[in-house]
């Protein structure tokens, strides 16, 4: 540790002795901090005697033995070192072991200590740099000056060199809660182990008008259900239109019918325990840079986000490089890998939705080849499922959703959905009785080798302008009743036999 100095030391008052207390506690428990900390903490800037012994214990402890000392190594040493301290220090150091151990300290008030501790001790460690350097340059000595000044810049810089094999055995076997949020959907709920997690991006890709908004008004409401603090950034929606969906979403009020049923909506949503934030931006005017400054000042109001939602990713602004414009599917892999890091900044889940290209327009499952302009989205979120729904499923009220992506679980499974936006109702279905999910899979696969089948013999055809005899026989091409009850090795060896076919026709009408 530093030595004092002679000038007078400045000390964390201000902070109040609570504060005082924590960082300590901090040190114990957080041997990357401790070590930063090691190289600008004096101990006189420690108020209470009681702390600067404790502290001096816990750095005498990593001096002597290289290594960081544990709750369990500090009472023992509490209880054995202590004999060149007066009995009052020595009571008042056992009495602070003890709140350690019984207290519960808040976690949310950790970064703050953190940041402001470290910076008043390096602002402290520039100033004793200062004060040196004015008798160096009544000497001259302006290279030592420099040195002298770098030398205190570079002090408590961040000593995170990585996870250290032996050092943090036991940090890799304490149990990380990921904390899920549910998504409202049971079935989806139990392949992603209870939902989206902290620090994770979700994407939810359906074509247009085909309800990827609604879903994100269905996400956000079944965390508002349950409790939790959602900020909704729309940059599509005026935030009042969105707020509306959210009531529908909750009481099951239509849409058009909500200012008929005001009072009943209001009575009904003041009870929600949750608190949501929407938040309206212009198409293109926010980056997530936005977002991450709107999210900043809504935590210093106490409001820290259990989820954030945008609607949707690929209408923010990409952020500014000082480069020249990129191409599109570059700004957008940018952007959602920014979202990501965002999800990892604020500890909570982040949903958002993309659009697909032309061939997921009346599809019947959606896959993740449909994403329009950058397939790259794909690789960084952690959980992505497809909403399809054809003009026929419209006018009844259904859609498929298929899990195209799972970091937590299966994927590649299709669920039914029932789905009526009227009233922003989205409801996943489990497979239809008797099937598996991953026989749903199959039979969709199976239905979609069926048809390259059909348009491969509408090939032939065409190619040969009549069909032959052998083409119109039963044998060489089986009716659809039979070709339904194939399986997929069957399929691909039909489909061999009739390639085989055509370059033989082909043969011969070169000869």
């Amino acid at each position: 540790m530093t030595t004092s100095h002679s000038q007078a030391t400045e000390t964390f008052s201000k902070f109040g002795k609570s504060f005082q207390e924590k960082l300590v506690k901090i040190l114990l428990f957080d041997r990357v901090f401790a070590n930063q900390m090691e190289e600008v903490l004096d101990n006189k800037y420690l108020e209470l005697k009681y702390l600067q012994a404790f502290t001096q214990l816990v750095f005498d402890y990593k001096e002597k033995y290289g290594t960081h000392p544990t709750l369990a190594i500090m009472a023992a040493v509490v209880r054995t070192e202590m004999e060149d301290y007066s009995s009052v220090i020595q009571r008042q150091v056992r009495e602070y072991l003890v709140r350690i151990k019984t207290g519960e300290g808040a976690e949310e008030e950790e970064g703050y200590i953190r940041e402001k501790a470290l910076e008043f001790c390096k602002k402290q460690k520039l100033k004793e740099a200062i004060l040196e350097s004015v008798d160096l340059l009544q000497k001259s000595s302006y290279e030592e000056i420099a040195k002298v000044i770098n030398n205190a810049m570079l002090l408590g810089s961040s000593n995170d060199f990585g996870h250290e094999y032996i050092e943090d055995f036991e940090e890799r076997y304490t149990v990380q809660a990921r904390d899920p949020v549910t998504t409202g959907w049971e079935e989806i709920d139990q392949i992603l182990r209870g939902g989206l997690g902290k620090k994770e991006l979700g994407v939810v890709i359906a074509s247009t008008g085909s309800g990827k908004s609604m879903a994100m008004v269905h996400l956000g409401s079944r965390a508002l259900v349950m409790g939790k603090t959602v900020v909704h950034y729309t940059l599509e929606l005026a935030d009042t239109t969105v707020a509306q969906r959210y009531d529908s979403c909750i009481t099951q009020v239509p849409l058009g019918k909500l200012f008929l049923y005001k009072d009943e909506v209001k009575e009904k949503i003041v009870h929600v325990e949750g608190k949501l934030i929407v938040k309206e931006y212009p198409t293109k005017s926010a980056s997530v840079k936005t977002l991450e400054s709107h999210l900043e000042k809504l935590r210093q109001k106490g409001i820290n986000p259990d989820m954030v939602i945008v609607d949707y990713a690929d209408l923010l602004r990409p952020s500014s490089n000082g480069f020249r414009a990129q191409e599109l599917r570059h700004s957008l892999e940018g952007i959602y890998e920014s979202l990501r890091a965002l999800a990892q900044k604020y500890d909570c889940p982040v949903w958002t939705c993309s659009q697909t290209n032309r061939s997921g327009i009346n599809a019947d499952v959606i896959t993740m080849e449909a994403i329009s302009e950058a397939f790259n989205k794909c690789f960084v979120a952690d959980f992505i499922c497809s909403i399809a729904r054809t003009k026929e499923d419209k006018m009844d009220d259904a859609g498929r959703m298929f899990v195209a992506k799972n970091r937590n679980g299966i994927d590649g499974v299709v669920f039914p959905m029932e789905i009526d936006l009227s009233k922003v109702h989205m409801h996943v279905q489990p497979p239809d009785e008797g099937y598996q999910l991953r026989q749903v899979m199959v039979t969709t696969k199976k239905d979609q080798e069926e048809k390259l089948r059909h348009k491969y013999k509408k090939f032939l055809s065409n190619k040969g302008g009549k069909k032959s005899k052998d083409e119109s026989e039963p044998e060489m091409t089986p009716e659809p009743k039979t070709l339904a009850t194939m399986n997929r090795g069957e399929v691909r060896d039909a489909l061999r036999d009739l390639k085989e076919e055509l370059s033989s026709k082909e043969q011969q009408k070169h000869e």
